[in-house]
Order: C-alpha cells, then structure tokens, then sequence
C-alpha cells in the first residue's frame, strides 16, 4: 500500500536585496584582488623602460630590471662608514650604493640633502676645517681638491653613482627658474647617467659653451676676470701629457656634475693622485687652479674638448624635460636667465634683489 506524499514545505520568499547586496560584495572583492595582484606585479618587475623613471631616481633608490636598491646602514650626519655594496640572497637582484659628494664650508647649509634625499650617502667635505672627518691634504684647487680626494680615498669602494655638486640649495648656476638644486636634483635621470657614465648638471651654454678657453689663441693674454685661458695651455700639456691641446674648451660652468664608478675607474688610481699633487704644487692660485679643473673634468671622464650638446637635447636627456621651447642650440624658454649677481639676495626665491616679492616657481619653499 502506497504510503502518502509529506506536506509540502512552507513557502518562503526569495530575498532578493539579500542577495544582490552579496553579489556585488564579491565583484568589490574580486576587483581589488586583481588590482593589489597587478600592482605587485609591477612593481616586482620593474618599470619596462629604465630610461623614463625620471623623480624616482632621486627621490627613493630606483628600481631597475635585475636590481632592487635598499637603504644601507649610513651614518646620517656625516655620510661617511658604514655603507658598503652588498649581494642580495635573491639571484639576480643586487644593492645599489649612491651618493653626493660636497665641497663645503662650516658655514653653509648642507641639511637639505638629509632632508630630502635621506637614503643617498653625503660624503660633506668642510675644506676650511682641518680637523673635519673628511678632510683633504690643502684648502686649494676649489671644489677639485675634494672631489679628487674623494675619489682616490674610496677608490676601491666607490659608489655605484656619484654626484658631486657644490653645497647650498639656491645657487647662482644652477640650472633651474630658481636656482634650486632640489629641484635640479629631483629631475635628474639617473638611469641616463648610467648610460652615459659621465653627465655635466647644467644644460644652458652660459657660461662656458661653445669655447670658453682656446688655449693655443689665448695663451699670455691676461684678462682681469679670473679667467684660466692664459695658463690652459700649460696645464693641459702637464695634466694630459698624451693629448695634443685642443684649439678650443667647451662645457658649461660650474663644476658640478655626475659620473658612475664604471667611468670614474676607468682612470688608474695613480692618475687621480697625480692630478690633486698638480693641484698642490702648482704657483697658480686657489681660483685659477680651480677653474682650471672646471674646463677638464669632461677631459677626465672621456668626453671630447668641446662638449656642448644642443639644449633642447640636453634637458630631455638629463632631466627629462623635453617638451621645451627651445628656438636655439644654447637655451631653452623659461628655463635659466643668467642673475646679475653671483650672491642670491636675502629672502630668495620668494624675494628679488629689490627686496620685492617675486613669483616662484613651485610651493616647495
């Protein structure tokens, strides 16, 4: 006998909102799953093109493909010990060491470096305090003397990049609206210096290009302003003895400039240290030997004697502006107008040299 059927279940009515809600809930999820994936992705790889990283470089270690760059245990205040390139225990990925070296005195400020660029090794040079950390043999040669004397001392551990600038952040030279090296800095493409080896940090030809000295033409003629044109001559023949002097010097001014250790170990040690005892044991004075250095730099690091690329050309290249106006081979528009003086006035960049407010450039001050 068939047994009869159970009663039907209750109805109960489908919550519609209930589920909706939990439907939408899980596109949330999924969508922000496949995003934090493809951000890790792309991060961990590396951007595709190492030559357009441009703010990066300066403001953190960049990342390249094959290298990860980590802070190193750096004495903060000094930038000196301590910091060494090491291996990762990942195969393939590497640390990557940079740093600024500075030629200053006691008085200058030199603590927007720390501030801004706090994982980059400051090797501060004070040349009018004999007893500093970091001294050098004689307070002669300008800022040569500290950069010479840098490179011989760590020429064995040098860093990866090395950028030698002079110390404080509004300067007359520096190529920017304001003057300011921050600024400068932050553009700078470290990924060009690698390919390069060697780059001069300013891009307008005045002063310098396109032939500041002609040593052979100017050789004994005196001119008031210091000026190394007189004495280039003999220097280039003592300091490059197994060049011929070039008809003409070309490089923008003022001796700030980058190179990599690859290039910079491409001279021997014992080149270096014959250049700083040149320094030394010339009867040139401070500003004259200086200057001499200024114009030769390029020379050292193997650029020719003349080494003036078109600005337009330059600014992309070394700071990744290339979008300029530039209606000649020497300038760019907005980018730099010689100052009338070499001492920026009180209240720079915010006041000009009438004590009148003047409008800047950014709000970073």
């Amino acid at each position: 006998m068939l047994k009869p059927l159970p009663p039907p279940a209750p109805f109960r009515p489908i919550r519609r909102r209930r589920h909706g809600i939990l439907r939408s809930r899980n596109v949330v999820l999924t969508l922000l799953i496949v995003l934090v994936l493809a951000t890790y992705l792309k991060f961990r790889s590396g951007p595709t093109d190492p030559l357009h990283d441009d703010f990066s470089d300066l403001i953190a270690q960049e990342k390249e493909p094959g290298a990860v760059f980590k802070d190193l245990a750096v004495d903060l205040d000094t930038g000196v010990r301590g910091s060494q390139r090491i291996t990762s225990s990942e195969p393939g990925l590497i640390v990557r060491r940079s740093a600024f070296v500075v030629a200053s005195r006691k008085t200058e400020d030199t603590a927007w470096l720390k501030r801004f660029f706090p994982q980059w090794e400051r090797w501060i040079y004070y040349v009018d305090e004999p007893t500093a950390e970091l001294s050098i043999p004689k307070n002669k040669g300008r800022e040569s003397m500290v950069y010479l004397t840098f490179i011989i001392d760590n020429y064995d551990n040098l860093p990866d990049d090395v950028v030698f600038i002079h110390p404080t952040r509004f300067q007359w030279h520096n190529d920017d609206p304001d003057y300011d090296g921050l600024r400068m800095l932050r553009l700078f493409r470290l990924s060009y210096l690698r390919k390069e080896g060697y780059v001069n940090m300013r891009c307008v030809w005045v002063l310098g290009c396109p032939n500041e000295i002609k040593p052979l033409q100017q050789e004994g003629h005196h001119r008031d302003a210091v000026h190394a044109g007189e004495v280039y001559k003999k220097a280039f023949e003592d300091l490059f003895p197994q060049k011929p002097v070039p008809a003409a010097i070309g490089v923008s001014c003022c001796a700030q400039f980058a190179a990599t250790k690859e290039k910079i170990l491409e001279n021997p040690k014992r080149e270096y240290q014959r250049y700083r005892q040149w320094i030394l044991d010339t009867d040139h004075a401070d500003d004259i030997s200086g200057r001499i250095f200024e114009y030769s730099w390029h020379i050292i690091f193997g650029k020719d004697p003349v080494h003036c690329p078109k600005a337009s050309e330059c600014y992309c290249n070394v700071f990744g502006l290339c979008d300029l106006e530039c209606y000649k081979d020497d300038s760019c528009e907005g980018r730099y107008a010689l100052p009338p003086y070499s001492t920026l006035p009180k209240g720079w960049p915010r006041l000009d040299w009438n004590g009148k407010p003047r409008e800047v450039s950014t709000n970073d001050y």
